[in-house]
């Protein structure tokens, strides 16, 4: 048995990409935000990390592998108001890295096994640079998965990864403050990201929440880096497009209770919330807005895609919900995903926030050892790009794609791979494009309405008002 420490997974995986948590639906509740709860919140989450040391496996037997492991880094929320993207992309990199050392064999990724060290960035800024900062000083990783929200990813590439020349692959980190940064030269070219800036999303969501009508809203929104670009760029947008803001009320995250936040919301009776925010706090957020009396018609960023929220919300108080989140190209990897994932997850649909996202970050990561042929950050940098640009031969997630690939790969021919999410490639600032997923929630149930590609939402850019 491994050795694990509450709110630290420490070597959780050093020699293993697999973590198995027992439990599974008593530790989904960790993340449920009820007024008056906050002292059973901390509980729940050091119960949470106890759970998951006690629950940890060993890898699955393969007739023949190799005897060294290249382990890279993890450092995601497990715990806190994000807690739940951060289990569901910790399951998915664990299938990824999974199937590409099945695919590789006695002959590994670059000679070994792959293996990701998992830690818990509790949701917060300064304990994810300290456990970005053990990876990289005493484990010497030369990559790290992460973080799950912008207000974690920033502060790890600013103090950790940039300066120690470490690549960083976030699954679902959107604030357009890393393009920013990236351009300014602060992440020195080792950020890269498998979702689309907030900077498109803010104005997708503006443009369907006209679509459906919704011209006069309040907006509450996490009073973080991601939540303040998000309500800009939507602001923007939504404006120029003829759309009123009746009043904008930040949060801080984890309070008992968001009533006076919901109070000051309702004043001047808007019809209806655009809520940016997580499942845990939205929760709360949105059963107290109707408990006072506020109508049952929302817009809900990204992140609010979730089973969890709606149930703890109730189904009959969403049925006049609508959301955007960043899109896909259906692809066989999509398929794929859509049968493997929620078999090996532990409760995660496939379509759980982070998850197919996550799983891409995973398998470019582990394509790109296999095309560095080394377990170098400098060499991998550059091969992220290598495996994902246009011209070489398309591979696709699982069994078969994998193997595949890696076939290409020792064979010196060029290989592009076309993931769960669809074809990506990344940008001089580590950005991708893609197009948007506009969906409702229909009798408890999240149903897909249409998308807006990326030209369409750029060709409403085009049409605002200069910064």
């Amino acid at each position: 048995m491994l050795a694990v420490r509450a709110g630290n997974l420490d070597h959780a995986t050093r020699l293993n990409p697999v973590y198995k948590r027992a439990h599974q639906g008593d530790t989904a509740r960790n993340n449920t935000r009820e007024a008056g709860d906050k002292p059973m919140r901390i509980a729940r989450r050091a119960a949470f990390a106890a759970t998951l040391a006690s629950g940890l496996a060993g890898l699955p037997a393969y007739a023949q592998a190799p005897a060294c492991t290249h382990t890279a880094g993890m450092v995601v929320s497990l715990t806190g108001p994000a807690g739940r993207f951060g289990q569901a992309a910790a399951k998915s990199v664990e299938l990824a890295f999974n199937e590409l050392n099945a695919a590789a064999g006695v002959q590994g990724i670059a000679g070994c096994r792959l293996a990701f060290d998992l830690r818990d960035a509790q949701s917060q800024g300064s304990v994810a640079v300290d456990q970005a900062r053990q990876l990289v000083d005493l484990r010497r990783v030369p990559a790290i998965i992460g973080g799950i929200i912008s207000s974690v990813s920033i502060p790890i590439v600013t103090s950790v990864t940039a300066p120690a020349g470490v690549v960083q692959l976030s699954p679902a980190s959107s604030s357009p403050t890393l393009t920013r940064m990236a351009a300014e030269g602060q992440t020195r070219g080792w950020f890269f990201r498998t979702i689309t800036s907030d900077a498109l999303q803010g104005t997708a969501a503006a443009r369907y929440a006209m679509d459906q009508g919704l011209r006069r809203l309040a907006i509450i929104h996490v009073n973080n880096d991601f939540g303040v670009n998000m309500v800009n760029e939507f602001r923007r947008a939504y404006v120029a497009l003829g759309g009123t803001i009746i009043s904008t009320t930040p949060y801080n995250q984890g309070q008992a209770s968001y009533a006076p936040e919901v109070t000051q919301a309702l004043r001047g009776d808007p019809p209806a919330l655009y809520l940016v925010s997580y499942p845990g706090d939205g929760t709360t957020i949105a059963r107290t807005w109707v408990q006072q009396g506020g109508p049952a018609t929302f817009l809900l960023n990204d992140g609010m895609n979730s089973a969890d929220f709606i149930r703890d919300v109730g189904p009959r108080f969403l049925n006049n919900a609508f959301g955007t989140s960043s899109g896909t190209v259906a692809t066989p990897s999509t398929e794929y995903f859509a049968r493997a994932y929620p078999a090996m997850s532990g409760g995660f649909g496939a379509g759980a926030p982070a998850a197919d996202r996550a799983f891409d970050a995973a398998a470019i990561l582990g394509l790109a050892i296999a095309r560095a042929g080394r377990f170098e950050a400098a060499a991998i940098r550059d091969a992220i790009r290598q495996v994902t640009a246009p011209g070489g031969t398309e591979i696709h997630a699982g069994p078969e794609g994998f193997a595949r690939g890696l076939e290409l790969i020792r064979a010196g021919q060029a290989i592009r791979y076309v993931g769960v999410i669809g074809p990506v490639e990344f940008d001089a600032n580590g950005d991708i494009t893609g197009p948007f997923r506009k969906w409702r929630i229909t009798n408890g149930e999240i149903v897909t309405v249409g998308q807006m590609t990326t030209e369409e939402v750029q060709a409403v850019q085009r049409q605002l008002p200069p910064r």
